[in-house]
């Protein structure tokens, strides 16, 4: 089918079409009216706001946290990636599993932990007598983030090892290389792709992080995004911040992908890539062992122990059920909503671009992807904006914040749909075409069932992201309206991390769901068929 006539096709099917103009509208509308908003500022007022001596020193925070945490998850991620592909290490399983379960751990929580161990209240100070310096500032985010977003990396590291062909080692061996060598020349720019997905991923989670910021009392541009906002109120100098943050974002963006450009690091020649043969530790395993061990009680048994050490003491006087509860449901009735307005609206977003692959309906993709890009208070106060502006009656609702939600966290919702969409053959739907059925009878009956999975998994992954965020809440949320997110944050705020702890343990145990999910889906996806028709790993 030529682009014009699909064109032609799509144009006529307004079930596709209208949940794509919303989208589309839903995410650009809202930042174009906040770059608006910020150029109604007379120009030397506007450019006062810019060249802010402050504005530099929130640049260099931000910054020098992202190119920190990305050494940090390297260093962590790196090592247990080559462990659990690479080595001969017993257990490669076990350790995977601990390297991916601080995704259940989401970085504001993290923060709680740190700051309820150390100091001299903490759980260090009251269990072993032992009184750590306080973590907080650039340090404690430092580590927050990088003990709660190194398995981005990880995962991205840990795949593209396993499809690191051996061959190309062995003839730069062969060459005269030697281990070293071979490592810098050959294995290392192999993993650049890994690297540049898992750090991007990274960077964008440190650039729109605001919960672990404020915790820690780190000024950088989301956290004083936020203040501004809250203290003074300053629209202008509000939207200004934001589309600073939305500027270095959008760099981070464009480096990674001119980075990617023209990168070719498939075989060339004949044959197929074969399994590699795995090092021999040694004496080394135990080396090995113990750092993954280290890793695993930093990222996991520290905060399940600091978790369940302050529910203890709150469980003494009595655990405010009524409270947890409200805020459960409150967690709840914006998130499940949210997520099945984003799969419904990803839905004919993944479908047109595998079904009519062209141009434009990559850019419509790309601009749901940039919701998600989009720092979540930036998204939020861009949505705020243009609210009050145009449609002020829906400010501070419910149906604004799941709104929200969904554009925002769609971009998950599109990835495991386009994918079941690829293995549903389109001449099923042509056959149910042919025999009557209109073009909605014939997607509804023959190609929904197909993608079925993959909207499950969509609403599941959307729904428990939904669950963890702060950002978006604090700024949109209805008055009164608290989820389990601002529970954590608002009692560790206070320093009271008895009453915080109910709410981080069951925000960790959702989040904990959403790693078994990715699990299974990962291991899902491993399976081949086999000649006789059954499945193996």
């Amino acid at each position: 089918m030529t682009p014009a006539r699909a064109l032609r096709t799509i144009r006529t099917r307004w079930y596709v079409v209208a949940p794509v103009v919303l989208v589309v509208g839903g995410v650009l509308v809202p930042l174009v009216y906040l770059l608006v908003r910020a150029l109604q500022a007379e120009p030397q007022t506007l450019w006062d706001l810019v060249v802010r001596t402050r504005n530099l020193r929130l640049l260099g925070n931000t910054v020098g946290l992202a190119a920190g945490v990305l050494v940090g998850t390297t260093a962590i991620a790196f090592p247990l990636a080559w462990l659990t592909t690479r080595t001969d290490l017993r257990g490669k399983g076990l350790l995977t599993l601990l390297g991916v379960l601080p995704l259940a751990v989401p970085g504001y929580v993290m923060a709680y932990v740190l700051l309820s161990t150390t100091g001299s209240y903490g759980t260090l100070a009251q269990v072993a007598g032992v009184v750590w310096p306080r973590l907080d500032g650039f340090d404690g985010a430092l580590i927050a983030l990088s003990l709660s977003t190194y398995p981005y990396l990880f995962l991205n590291l840990r795949t593209a090892l396993q499809g690191l062909d051996p061959a190309l080692e062995e003839s730069a061996r062969s060459l005269g290389y030697g281990p070293w060598q071979t490592f810098g020349r050959v294995v290392l720019p192999q993993l650049g792709p890994g690297f540049l997905s898992g750090g991007l991923l990274v960077g964008l989670h440190v650039l729109g992080d605001f919960g672990v910021v404020s915790l820690m009392r780190f000024e950088t541009f989301s956290y004083a995004l936020y203040l501004q906002y809250t203290a003074s109120y300053d629209r202008i100098y509000a939207a200004c911040l934001a589309l600073m943050l939305l500027a270095l974002t959008l760099a981070v963006l464009v480096l990674e992908a001119r980075l990617l450009r023209g990168l070719l690091l498939h075989r060339t020649g004949s044959g197929t890539a074969r399994a590699s043969r795995p090092h021999r530790l040694g004496a080394w395993r135990w080396a090995g062992y113990a750092f993954g061990g280290g890793v695993a009680l930093a990222s996991v048994g520290l905060p399940a122990a600091t978790v369940g050490h302050w529910m203890t003491d709150l469980a003494a006087g009595g655990i405010p059920w009524d409270r947890l509860g409200t805020s459960l449901w409150a967690s709840v009735s914006a998130s499940a909503p949210a997520a099945l307005l984003a799969a419904a609206l990803a839905l004919p977003v993944a479908y047109l671009g595998v079904r009519y692959e062209s141009d434009w309906t990559r850019a419509v993709e790309r601009v749901a992807y940039l919701g998600y890009a989009t720092p979540p208070l930036a998204f939020a106060l861009a949505l705020i904006v243009f609210t009050l502006g145009v449609l002020p009656f829906g400010y501070q609702t419910l149906g604004l914040l799941v709104a929200a939600y969904a554009l925002h966290f769609m971009a998950e919702a599109i990835g495991p749909i386009r994918s079941a969409l690829y293995q549903a053959p389109p001449h099923l739907e042509e056959a149910a075409r042919s025999l009557g059925r209109s073009p909605l009878g014939a997607f509804a009956s023959v190609t929904l069932p197909l993608v079925r999975r993959g909207l499950l998994v969509s609403v599941a992954f959307v729904f428990l992201s939904a669950m963890k965020e702060l950002p978006i809440t604090f700024l949109l949320a209805p008055i009164g309206f608290e989820t389990l997110a601002m529970g954590v944050w608002s009692y560790a705020e206070e320093a009271m991390f008895a009453e915080a702890a109910p709410y981080a343990l069951t925000i960790m145990f959702f989040s904990a769901c959403f790693v078994g999910l990715l699990l299974v889906r990962e291991r899902a996806s491993t399976r081949v068929p086999t000649e006789t028709g059954t499945t193996a790993a």
